[in-house]
């Protein structure tokens, strides 16, 4: 990492020429990924990525550069050519840096990069054994490890001096099976803040047989009718609806500039009584937590919807001043190539009071959605249209037929509204979440919940 010395000189030199803030990133980050097809060893791949950006503040004006080369002269240039792009009536100098020292939030008990590969591909095989041998219609199976550390070092001209170290692994697990006709593909990818004894305790039992019980379930799966439907969502990665339609909305990249339909509306009620959204980074080893933000902020919990009613805004520190709005320690970035905006973390639907079973047999006819997949939003409008990757009809308060080729049809801030039932058994799915900043880390969650009415496309055989 870089000397405190050369810290304070780079920042100096970022507000020469009048800004009112500017701002180091240091990132040191070491990746290891490895694939495995057909049971073999396909890809491994190993990296090590080093830069610095440094960012300028003058009002409203924001100028981001990054570098590279950690030798002060071209840190100098750099902040000088940032700072040329920004002028002010007047100089100020950066206030003495002081470091923070952090509490570790996230314990990491065995490092990664002290593991050697070969039992990392033991875990590999392991678990593309058990999907591989969940049925005799599996065909392919993939399987992708990771593991990551990212050191980093922010500093910035209000004296802010902090370090801090984040580990993350993650599996992700694909089966395809077929029948000689048709292929139909399974899905899940755990991952968490944690070192490599994440994959030492994780369930593969769990995690492999059920993308293997996703496919073959698929494959003798009637085609999915249209129209409009009571929609039962489960909990987990069913979170994902919310994040894209709503979450991303509630975002001051979006809000700062009046691009939300959520933006001005806190106190007013934007969903159902029976919904509370919060975003917690604080989680402890979830795949989505921080012990700080990229602007050097603090984790919290941010509650942003409560009971229905709109509390409050996922905030960076360079919209807070479009805002007039404290930061929530939500700036997140990719890397340094990438200046931080407002981000989610671990952001999800709070427990309700109804089970599952209730929620089923409640629902007299409708479509219950146990695995989403992918889908597209637009954050401006919250328009959404999702795959549905498991789906069963529900009829007369029971879990039916499974249905292939369901689609989610909506707008998300109507959707949310129209959440009648949540259920009480909260879980987490890890994802990785793209927007200006970069693609990061995140966990979508929520209970089981019911909409009351959503608009389900369908496969055209069942027609």
């Amino acid at each position: 990492m870089l000397s405190k010395s050369v810290i304070e000189d780079v920042l100096s030199a970022a507000l020469a020429t009048g800004g009112d803030f500017a701002e180091v990133f240091v990132e040191d980050r070491y990746t290891n990924t490895l694939t495995l097809q057909s049971g073999k060893i396909e890809n491994s791949l190993s990296g090590r990525d080093f830069g610095i950006g440094i960012r300028v503040f003058k009002g409203l004006q924001n100028v981001y550069t990054y570098t590279t080369d950690g030798s002060k002269e071209s840190l100098l240039k750099a902040a000088s050519n940032a700072a040329h792009a920004i002028s002010g009536d007047s100089i100020i100098q950066p206030q003495p840096l002081e470091k923070e020292m952090l509490t570790c939030d996230h314990p990491i008990l065995i490092h990664p990069r002290e593991v050697e590969k070969m039992r990392k591909v033991n875990v590999m095989k392991k678990a593309y054994e058990i999907a591989k041998n969940y049925h005799s219609s599996i065909q392919q199976v993939h399987i992708r490890y990771l593991d990551e550390e990212q050191n980093v070092l922010i500093a910035n001209s209000e004296g802010k001096f902090v370090e801090d170290k984040r580990i993350r692994s993650r599996m992700a697990i694909q089966s395809i099976a077929s029948d000689g006709m048709q292929m139909q593909r399974g899905f899940y990818g755990p991952g968490a803040h944690k070192g490599f004894e994440f994959f030492e305790n994780l369930n593969l039992e769990h995690y492999a047989n059920e993308a293997s019980r996703i496919a073959v379930t698929m494959l003798g799966a009637e085609p999915c009718p249209s129209g409009k439907f009571p929609v039962i969502i489960d909990n987990e990665f069913g979170g994902v609806i919310f994040h894209e339609a709503c979450g991303h909305g509630l975002e001051a990249t979006s809000v700062a500039k009046n691009n939300s339909v959520f933006a001005n509306r806190i106190g007013e009620k934007v969903a159902s009584d029976v919904v509370t959204y919060i975003d917690d980074a604080t989680l402890s080893n979830e795949w989505g937590s921080i012990t700080l933000d990229d602007e050097g902020e603090k984790a919290r919990r941010n509650v942003l919807i409560e009971n229905g009613i709109l509390k409050g805004y996922l905030i960076d520190k360079f919209n807070s001043r479009r805002m007039g709005m404290e930061s929530t320690g939500s700036g997140r970035r990719q890397s340094y190539r990438f200046a931080p905006t407002s981000r989610m973390t671990n952001t999800y639907i709070a427990e309700g009071k109804s089970s599952p079973e209730e929620i089923i047999a409640n629902t007299e006819h409708g479509i219950y959605a146990k695995y989403m997949g992918g889908g597209s939003v637009n954050p401006a409008t919250g328009d959404y249209n999702f795959a549905v990757m498991e789906a069963y009809l529900v009829k007369d308060g029971k879990i039916g037929k499974p249905i292939r080729g369901a689609t989610l049809v909506g707008n998300g801030p109507e959707t949310i509204k129209l959440v009648d039932m949540v259920g009480n058994q909260l879980a987490h799915g890890a994802g990785m979440c793209g927007s200006l900043s970069g693609s990061i880390p995140v966990n979508v969650g929520q209970p089981m919940i019911r909409v009351s009415e959503m608009t389900v496309g369908g496969s055209k055989e069942a027609e």
